[in-house]
């Protein structure tokens, strides 16, 4: 198909999501290797955001694509009530790689989909309705995971669709603390204040939350925080859920960002990383107690394409690969070089307020006044479908052929953890050039 025709048929019927629909113009990718797409004009692109902070594997590894094709040609579908190779064999693999005591799965096609279900298990076990999330948060888009979603997507849908009963809780952000302290004189108010929340509110089936939260500016909790989170929501009887649709599968340095404060939710969510994001496949991990809850009591929820096998068998080749590549390692070294190469950057430019991370999972916020830690733009301005800084500077990179995800105030650096020591600092050097964009829009003192 010519190429031009392509794009004019995508853009003329179908839907893009997040977004106005009028002056949506895509470019057409053609293909994908390693940590590099290319459009249909020839040219190449460094993927420095792993797509949507999904393809951890980096791209057409061929293992996981082995896989894939081996497993359609061997079972392409079975319904869920039967059990499969497949469905077998990751339930085994999954044992080695989640936290200890999560060993009761429920697989569907996404991470809102897992979130979904969490959601449904938790009311569903306590019989209770409330459900404490978190203001910075991305849940999902279904009625119950946008409706614990915090940033400005929900407020766009709740006056359409909204599952009542969601507390927000503040966030672990030191860098704009919520309550205008300093750690660690703080003494971690935020976790404290949940406990006050708790015991406030009643009703409270459970607490959802991103560990280290991810498109809503990758913050990274202080040590004290996740411990004293599930401290608190097990004095109440309250189930812990944590998101780790973004952060799982080597993403921040382990298999998943709760075993960096060897913290043990009730359930854990997950997706994205955990096929490389080559099929679609979502990960509701539970205890054997929560699952014990439905013995002798309907479990209320199902779809068909739960444990769907062209989803399971690729994900067993992927925790290999993420074993035989050492990818968890690499994602902790190579983290550390990309936080000390990023902190250069932000001396050397003023609209960089604050720049954060853990493992390959880092963000670069944007200020037009550093001294007042004023952002570009706000949550209203991406509402309303204002230009935004952030997004200026990530067209600047993707026409030197980088790209980068930006949302409201900050860029997200996340690039496959497969990507080499040259790929990164090609990949930082385009964004260093770039910030220039956002450098001219600065509030100059006096």
């Amino acid at each position: 198909m010519d190429p031009d025709e392509a794009k004019r048929i995508v853009r003329e019927t179908n839907y893009v999501t997040w977004r106005r629909q009028g002056g949506w113009d895509p470019l057409l990718i053609v293909r994908a290797e390693g940590s590099r797409f290319w459009d249909s004009s020839g040219k190449e692109y460094l993927d420095l955001s792993s797509q949507l902070m999904a393809t951890n594997l980096g791209h057409a590894n061929p293992r996981v694509v082995s896989a894939i094709a081996e497993q359609a040609r061997q079972l392409a579908y079975a319904g869920p009530s039967f059990a499969t190779e497949a469905r077998a064999s990751l339930s085994r693999a999954l044992g080695d790689v989640v936290p200890p005591g999560l060993n009761r799965y429920f697989f569907s096609t996404s991470g809102t989909e897992a979130n979904e279900a969490a959601l449904k298990i938790a009311r569903a076990v306590t019989g209770r309705q409330k459900i404490l999330a978190r203001y910075r948060s991305y849940h999902g888009a279904t009625a119950a995971s946008i409706s614990v979603t915090g940033d400005p997507r929900r407020k766009a849908i709740e006056p359409l669709q909204k599952v009542p009963g969601t507390v927000f809780a503040p966030d672990c952000y030191c860098y704009r603390c919520p309550f205008g302290l300093t750690y660690p004189s703080c003494h971690v108010a935020c976790a404290d204040y949940v406990d006050y929340q708790l015991e406030r509110e009643g009703d409270v089936a459970a607490m959802i939350l991103e560990p280290v939260v991810g498109t809503n500016g990758v913050l990274v909790p202080v040590p004290e925080y996740l411990p004293k989170i599930r401290e608190i929501t097990r004095k109440h009887g309250v189930l812990l859920i944590a998101d780790e649709v973004m952060t799982g599968w080597g993403r921040v340095g382990e298999w998943f960002a709760v075993d960096h404060w060897k913290v043990v939710p009730d359930m854990l969510t997950t997706a994205k990383g955990i096929t490389g994001a080559y099929v679609p496949l979502g990960l509701t991990a539970t205890t054997a107690a929560v699952h014990d809850a439905f013995q002798d009591r309907y479990f209320p929820h199902g779809h068909t394409y739960e444990a769907h096998p062209m989803t399971l068998g690729p994900a067993v080749a992927a925790i290999e690969e993420y074993r035989r590549l050492n990818l968890l390692e690499k994602s902790r070294r190579d983290g550390e070089y990309l936080l000390t190469r990023l902190r250069e950057i932000q001396a050397r430019h003023p609209s960089v307020g604050d720049v954060r991370g853990l493992g390959l999972f880092a963000a670069v916020e944007l200020v037009k006044d550093r001294g007042q830690r004023s952002p570009f733009n706000t949550e209203e301005d991406k509402l309303a479908g204002k230009p935004l800084v952030a997004d200026q500077v990530a067209a600047a990179m993707l026409k030197e052929g980088v790209f980068c995800v930006s949302w409201v105030s900050h860029l997200v650096v996340a690039p496959p953890l497969i990507v080499t020591r040259e790929e990164l600092d090609h990949g930082l050097d385009v964004l260093d050039r770039a910030l220039g964009v956002a450098d001219a829009q600065v509030v100059r003192a006096g």
